[in-house]
């Protein structure tokens, strides 16, 4: 390793995850097979890829953890909170995403993994009805509750770092608003005012989370990281965030896929995208105010890599549309079908059709491990605020709007961020540059 200031990553790393759904159960079953030499991460960055440092004699290509000192598997502990109490096992059951012979061999460590009892509030989720729910006096009372689960949990497990990662449900739609998100003290106040309708739950775990050291990931499309008032709380704490909504499926093939429209000088006159699923998110998306949370975050992906100031020959008033469908049958088995409109020389129309038939939290568990390792290695390179270079990971970055700031939704340039970022950390030089 080269001469990295990052604290080494001793002891254990807790992860506590917001939701025991399919996603995070998928996730932690993945980590304990893998532990145990049964299964192997695919999909997983942290786990295979490997990234060049130096430059010609000097150069050679390295996984992450060879870079930089990234936390091992074996020093992993989960905890989680949900609003239904089965715990881990019966969830990875219930959930029919893995096989009940790839989740057997872990069964006594994932019954172990029970839910500790969720921060909720119904109107933010109408779909779900679970009664495994702390009973809150108001916001703040909601946040201190989830601040004492979390010294808990260290106390409990004597884990050396904890890290906070929200893989539940999608919240109702939360505008940020500058009487209350803006400004750390006017966010507190509204906790203490019990302001429901500007203080979703996500921002209670957030802000407990940071409060307590542990860096916080969102991983659902919700605003609640994605506000100054938190800003200013990790400036405050010196911890880093990252968010959000993984970027598993469709727009992960947008985010790859657009680059070639753009980079082959192709116009575009339309793109619609539409998903059929049917697991609990699926459901909770059925409800018109939670999609709308989802579609702000899809629909971002596109025009910051197509734009129109840049190209107006090609890229001026595309049709863009997103939709999603809950469709039972299909359980985790998402299906995203992509119709793109564009055109050629002299303006001729041509087509592409993309069919992705996807596994969601097969694609999602990956990015759970990489997420939260990569969180824990920022946090011990004392990096604060916003970690740009996760946007790989992720379908929405977050970027400070306030200043106007265009997030990076291009998956190759993401890329070439995560890459230096890691090789900063890791004592090397980032010198890879962004076209």
């Amino acid at each position: 390793m080269a001469n990295s200031n990052v604290k080494p990553a001793t002891g254990k790393l807790g992860i506590m995850v917001v939701g025991l759904g399919a996603v995070s159960t998928t996730f932690m079953t993945g980590v304990l097979m893998t532990r145990k030499g049964l299964a192997k991460p695919v999909g997983s960055m942290t786990q295979y890829d490997k990234i060049r440092v130096g430059r010609g004699a000097e150069k050679k290509y390295l996984p992450y953890k060879d870079i930089a000192p990234i936390a091992d598997l074996k020093d992993i502990v989960f905890a989680a909170w949900d609003v239904y109490p089965a715990n881990a096992y019966e969830s990875a059951i219930n959930a029919e995403v893995l096989k009940e012979k790839d989740i057997n061999p872990v069964k006594d460590e994932l019954m172990a993994i029970k839910p500790l009892k969720a921060a909720f509030d119904k109107n933010y989720a109408k779909r779900l009805d679970g009664d495994n729910v702390k009973t809150c006096k108001d916001r703040w009372d909601m946040m201190e509750q989830v601040r004492e689960d979390i010294r808990n949990f260290k106390k409990e497990s004597g884990v050396d770092r904890v890290v906070v990662l929200w893989a539940a449900s999608t919240e109702i739609y939360v505008a940020p608003n500058k009487d209350v998100h803006y400004k750390l003290a006017d966010l507190e106040k509204a906790m203490k005012d019990n302001d429901t309708a500007n203080i979703a739950p996500s921002m209670c775990y957030a802000y407990a989370a940071l409060r307590e050291g542990a860096p916080f990931i969102m991983g659902a499309p919700n605003t609640t990281v994605d506000i100054p008032a938190i800003w200013e709380l990790c400036e405050e704490v010196k911890m880093p965030i990252a968010g959000k909504d993984f970027k598993t499926g469709q727009t992960l093939v947008k985010s790859g896929f657009a680059p070639i429209i753009g980079t082959r000088m192709l116009g575009l006159n339309g793109w619609f995208s539409t998903n059929i699923l049917g697991n609990r998110d699926g459901l909770v998306l059925d409800e018109p105010a939670n999609f709308r949370t989802k579609e702000v975050s899809k629909l971002s992906t596109l025009e910051s890599i197509l734009v129109a100031d840049e190209q107006p020959d090609l890229y001026t008033d595309y049709y863009h549309k997103v939709r999603i469908n809950y469709y039972p049958p299909r359980n985790d088995n998402k299906e995203g079908w992509d119709n793109i409109d564009i055109f050629g020389w002299m303006g001729y129309p041509m087509q592409i059709k993309i069919n992705f038939l996807c596994r969601d939290s097969i694609l999602a568990a990956p990015l759970c491990l990489d997420l939260c390792l990569l969180m824990d290695l920022a946090a011990r390179a004392g990096r604060v605020g916003t970690q740009r270079f996760l946007s790989f990971f992720l379908k929405s970055p977050q970027h400070d709007y306030t200043q106007g700031e265009v997030p990076v939704n291009h998956l190759f340039q993401q890329y070439v961020m995560l890459k230096n970022a890691i090789r900063e950390m890791g004592g090397y030089e980032a010198d890879e540059e962004i076209d």
